[in-house]
């Protein structure tokens, strides 16, 4: 112990860093956990395709959702996204929704709006995109 707190008084910038890395990973544990948005993996996106035909909606670009996106996956207008504007997806509301952007960041933003928007069951791919096609799933053009 004594060893520990020299450590600590030798190394302040080192300690420092290391407890505020520490609180970082214990706040985002903390928040994934008790946030109601869920994310999914990859192979649990595909079982809710199949089984309950969920609809997938890609929030990033029309530029990049042409270059490859997933089967099915209707593109949404970054406008409507921006504004938090969802009236043009209502009929889909009793539907799974599974929202994928590039990398998994902004779809969580767009998810939680839908929720607030009074979508009930309203989910983000993990990842994104670029986890979609890590995992090798087939993308279309």
């Amino acid at each position: 112990m004594d060893q520990l707190l020299e450590f600590i008084t030798n190394h302040l910038i080192l300690s420092g860093l290391f407890a505020g890395l520490l609180v970082a990973l214990i706040y985002t544990t903390v928040a994934n956990q008790l946030s109601s948005l869920k994310e999914l993996s990859t192979h649990e996106t595909t079982l809710l395709m199949n089984k309950q035909d969920a609809i997938i909606f890609d929030i990033r670009p029309v530029a990049e959702f042409k270059k490859g996106h997933i089967l099915g996956s209707k593109q949404i207008k970054t406008e409507l996204v921006s504004k938090g504007d969802f009236t043009p997806l209502e009929k889909s509301k009793d539907k799974p929704i599974i929202v994928v952007c590039a990398m998994g960041m902004t779809s969580k933003r767009t998810a939680s709006q839908m929720l607030k928007a009074g979508f009930e069951n309203v989910m983000t791919l993990k990842g994104g995109i670029g986890a979609w096609q890590g995992a090798n799933l087939p993308v279309t053009k």
